[in-house]
């Protein structure tokens, strides 16, 4: 068996007593973090590789961005790309030794405030970000398990509400057709929504600006969890750990897990 887990911690500094809280409770074997929001010398590594996280491949970046893998079991790291093609640390791919698996491990553009291209260049950005991202899966030809902060919540039953949401970035068509293109490129399984099937509620993520997250649950699917064919097969289960959302000074997104019989 092995178990990934994915968490957009906003700050791997500043949260460090929640991983160490994630990793003693949930004890995924691999743990991916996106914005991490540190350069890699400065991530929290000694006090991850005290709980047996000792295989850690990290590409950090000053106050911003960043992500980080890390593992009680063997990993190497094999790439990094830089699919905004701006120098922002935005993704790390590592193997995982002894299995045939890849997890590649990213975090989208946010895309702004106005899905507009023309008079919003982060928009463009986000798009132009996916479209080479979609490229690279066209040319991947091993087992791989995607994960992050994606940014977008692609079904109407991933958000709060489809109606209010379509001309908000993160649920505008534009965009959960360009995520679309990148799902077949490479034949990706959703393995969030395999295991809660649509039009189930599933979220990941709920805004700092609403502080009665619960009682209002505004919430939108913005991480996933997306595998090779051959690799979604092989996962048993699937859970989302919302209740991180009230931990101390919390991430506004939550933690998913995935266990696999490899």
């Amino acid at each position: 068996m092995l178990s990934v887990a994915t968490w957009n911690i906003n700050s791997a500094r500043l949260r460090v007593g929640l991983i160490e809280k994630l990793l003693t409770e949930a004890a995924p074997d691999i743990l991916c973090l996106q914005e991490i929001k540190c350069e890699s010398h400065l991530f929290p590594a000694e006090a991850l590789a005290s709980l047996g996280y000792t295989h850690q491949a990290v590409s950090g970046q000053k106050g911003y961005h960043g992500v980080a893998t890390i593992s009680r079991v063997p990993i190497r790291e094999v790439t990094r790309h830089d699919w905004q093609d701006n120098g922002e640390a935005r993704h790390i791919g590592v193997e995982v030794l002894g299995r045939d698996l890849l997890i590649e491990n990213v975090y989208v553009p946010a895309g702004g405030d106005v899905p507009d291209r023309a008079v919003n260049p982060k928009f463009g950005q986000k798009l132009d970000f996916l479209g080479r991202m979609t490229a690279w899966a066209d040319t991947l030809d091993r087992p791989s398990l995607i994960v992050g902060d994606f940014n977008i919540a692609p079904l109407e039953s991933d958000v709060w509400s489809h109606k209010q949401l379509l001309k908000v970035v993160s649920h505008t068509p534009v965009e959960v057709e360009t995520l679309k293109r990148f799902q077949d490129a490479h034949g990706w399984v959703d393995l969030g929504r395999q295991h809660v099937p649509a039009p189930q509620r599933y979220y990941s993520w709920w805004s700092y600006r609403n502080p009665g997250w619960q009682e209002n649950d505004k919430g939108r699917r913005l991480d996933h969890m997306w595998a090779s064919p051959e690799v979604a097969r092989q996962a048993t289960a699937h859970r989302v750990i919302e209740e991180a959302r009230s931990w101390t000074q919390p991430s506004d997104h939550v933690p998913l897990v995935t266990e696999f019989d490899l």
